[in-house]
């Protein structure tokens, strides 16, 4: 099967992002033919420097590598450098209604709150849906927020093979398994929009006292407490064993216990579970001439998958 995602480089990667889908989409390539790519015209939408959007960039790339992406098993590109995915874009827009845009949730949702949104942001799902057509995807893996996308993109894969002949692969979603809750130093949902994020990578001493700082409730040490409603324990069990999670869940049922003997559990645990991943991505960060050598034969890979179907969709409409 071809599987399709794409990442934005809007900055650094947390363990909400890890857990919640970058892990299952490495997992992904073991049996599929993968093409995952970094987002950067996406990204323009919110990133307005220059300078930052390189650097986002390339650290996405060493970001995914270095959590186990295998460029011997998956594409691995950046989406501005396969220029077919714009062209395209024009095709799929010249067919899309308004009204769908307009129902789009990432729209509305700017213009209940009063904020301008801007063409790009408008039209974004059709160019989602030409990242998406373009390589003949047959799975693209979501969260429940981005159903409606695939939808669109179905819709007007649909229009274009109703007007012009069967042209495009529609694809399918995939729902990701979000059963890993992943709460941030607040306990509400871990999200950047919320400023409560652990990063995968950076100065783990920092993470650390992150960590120590995350908010707790008042409750005395002796009292007994239910796990499942604590967010500390929910982190813990991203990372411990089914044996270790439970001997810390018998711990909370039992009670007589410090929340930052529970901190200190889950700065070890998230530490040595990432510590390859860490080391990989300082050996990355030595040889940038890899990396970019990885994203030239992603993007020669993706561009002549890419070229085919939009070569076959511009002869369908007389382009050709």
């Amino acid at each position: 099967m071809r599987v399709l995602s794409g990442i934005q480089p809007t900055g650094r990667p947390h363990w909400g992002n890890y857990f919640g889908a970058i892990r299952q989409y490495i997992e992904l390539q073991e049996e599929n033919d993968g093409f995952y790519f970094i987002a950067d015209l996406h990204a323009l939408t919110t990133v307005r420097e220059a300078e930052m959007l390189r650097q986002y960039t390339l650290d996405s790339a060493m970001d995914l590598l270095a959590l186990g992406l295998d460029p011997n098993k998956a594409t691995l590109f950046v989406q501005s450098q396969v220029p077919e995915v714009s062209e395209l874009t024009w095709l799929l827009m010249t067919g899309t209604p308004m009204g769908l845009l307009e129902r789009c949730h990432a729209y509305k949702e700017k213009k209940a709150k009063g904020i301008p949104a801007d063409a790009g942001l408008f039209t974004y799902p059709v160019l989602m849906a030409s990242d998406i057509l373009a390589y003949d995807s047959q799975v693209v893996p979501v969260g429940e927020d981005q159903v409606q996308h695939i939808e669109v993109c179905r819709d007007l894969a649909g229009s274009f093979n109703h007007a012009f002949g069967e042209t495009f692969v529609m694809p399918k979603a995939k729902t990701l398994d979000h059963s890993a809750k992943v709460p941030g130093t607040d306990g509400q949902k871990m999200s950047k929009s919320y400023s409560n994020t652990l990063p995968l990578f950076g100065d783990v001493k920092k993470i650390r006292k992150q960590i120590m700082r995350i908010t707790t409730d008042s409750r005395p040490m002796d009292d007994p407490k239910e796990p499942e409603d604590d967010h500390l324990f929910q982190l813990y069990r991203l990372f411990g064993s089914a044996e270790q999670t439970e001997a810390m869940a018998a711990m909370y049922r039992r009670g007589g216990f410090g929340y930052g003997e529970v901190k200190k559990a889950v700065a070890d645990a998230s530490e040595t579970y990432f510590a390859e991943a860490r080391s990989r991505r300082a050996e990355l960060e030595s040889n940038l001439d890899y990396v970019h050598e990885v994203l030239r034969n992603g993007a020669e890979r993706a561009r002549e998958v890419a070229g085919e179907v939009l070569g076959r969709a511009q002869r369908a409409c007389g382009l050709r």
